[in-house]
């Protein structure tokens, strides 16, 4: 049964929060930035609150989410219709600077994320929370559900040596909290002396998956196509960090892993000698358009999720890499720097958020070990910052 939810940014039309009274606003925004109706953020905001937009900004992919990953930064532009600046906050820097934020009197954040640590979006609005402290402008964020569920996290938190603008703080991989829940969590814990409000969803819980939501799903990045894509990317996103295809140049990014090397077969059998819940694969075989590979058949499999409360996407896709690596050890390999602004760590240990999974698929260590996680000191940690259905039972690993 589908539940019928309050977005915040629908919430703060039919609310109206005083912090945007007569206010000059900022809004970090893209495309996926819709209310139920499907009407984008700027101009839902821009019929509540007339005249009171003054800037837009936009995280990595841009506005409209027209550029891929990794350090392929966007120009600033102009919104011809609202008449008035966008501002890029993955170009020259990934932060606001004190003139974008000049005249503003609340920075507004409506952004979907998709629930994992290496996804820029929550580190723009870290980067958003510093900026507005040091200018003295309010923080409202306009909260959107995780869309793979606040009951389930996976993998270690990340590491302070390995911080980075996929991890800039120590937080597991799929952390199951929403982007207001991390606000409050970041704003806490790195002690960020500004004004923040969170606009709630009304009536989700943790326990919803986006299909359960009755909403369309907009990509939020060119490479998330599906619901089902951000329910296996805490995973996946770790083939980044290596010379195989994650499927980008494909129809079906993140749901397939291959390089010309790999024989389906071989790589099927193995896979089932592990306990892998909640999932199938499935022999494969394709031709990336773009990015790793390019124009070179891959041998490889797809990936299906047959149980989503049980298939958990970071233990099946160190299963992947540990096979992987010891079928082929000639001629898988880690990549070298940069990725994603950082130039001299291995981007793999960049990912994981420490050096541990790539030093220990080499000397053996089980799947099970790299993956384990502490889910009651996380609930803990969160507790007093969870918005939805707060319980010592919320996490699960």
């Amino acid at each position: 049964m589908k539940r019928e939810i309050m977005l915040g940014l629908e919430a703060c039309v039919a609310e109206r929060p005083p912090a945007l009274r007569s206010a000059r606003i900022g809004l970090l925004m893209n495309r996926a930035s819709v209310d139920r109706n499907l009407r984008l953020a700027c101009d839902v905001l821009h019929d509540a609150y007339p005249g009171q937009i003054a800037a837009l900004f936009t995280p990595q992919h841009g506005l409209w989410g027209d550029a891929q990953a990794n350090m392929i930064e966007t120009d600033h532009g102009w919104h011809a219709g609202l008449d008035v600046p966008i501002y890029s906050l993955y170009s020259a820097s990934r932060r606001p600077s004190p003139e974008m934020l000049a005249g503003l009197d609340c920075f507004v954040i409506d952004l979907q994320d998709v629930g994992t640590r290496v996804y820029t979006f929550v580190w723009t609005m870290l980067e958003c929370l510093h900026a507005c402290a040091e200018a003295n402008v309010a923080v409202l964020v306009l909260d959107r559900p995780n869309p793979i569920g606040g009951r389930i996290i996976e993998g270690p938190l990340l590491e302070d040596a390995y911080r980075s603008f996929v991890g800039g703080a120590p937080v597991p991989m799929r952390h199951g909290l929403t982007m207001g829940e991390l606000a409050l969590l970041l704003k806490s814990e790195l002690q960020i002396d500004v004004s923040l409000e969170i606009v709630p969803v009304q009536r989700w819980s943790p326990e919803d998956l986006f299909a359960a939501l009755g909403r369309h799903w907009l990509l939020p990045s060119p490479n998330l196509p599906t619901a089902q894509s951000a329910i296996i990317y805490p995973g996946q996103v770790l083939l980044e960090g290596t010379n195989l295809s994650e499927g980008r140049g494909t129809t079906t990014p993140f749901e397939v892993v291959g390089a010309p090397f790999i024989d389906p077969d071989t790589m099927i059998q193995a896979l089932g000698d592990i306990d892998l819940p909640g999932v199938h694969f499935l022999p494969l075989y394709f031709r990336p358009t773009f990015d790793k590979w390019r124009d070179q058949l891959c041998g490889g499999v797809s990936i299906h999720i047959t149980d989503a409360e049980r298939f958990r996407s970071l233990k099946t896709s160190i299963a992947i890499l540990s096979v992987i690596q010891q079928h082929w050890p000639n001629d898988f390999r880690w990549l070298d720097p940069p990725y994603e602004y950082e130039t001299r760590k291995p981007p793999i240990d960049i990912i994981y958020g420490s050096n541990k999974l790539r030093e220990g698929l080499g000397s053996g260590q089980t799947v099970d070990g790299l993956t384990e996680v502490d889910v009651t000191a996380w609930n803990q940690r969160t507790f007093e910052f969870q918005i939805y259905d707060p319980s010592e039972q919320r996490f699960r690993g």
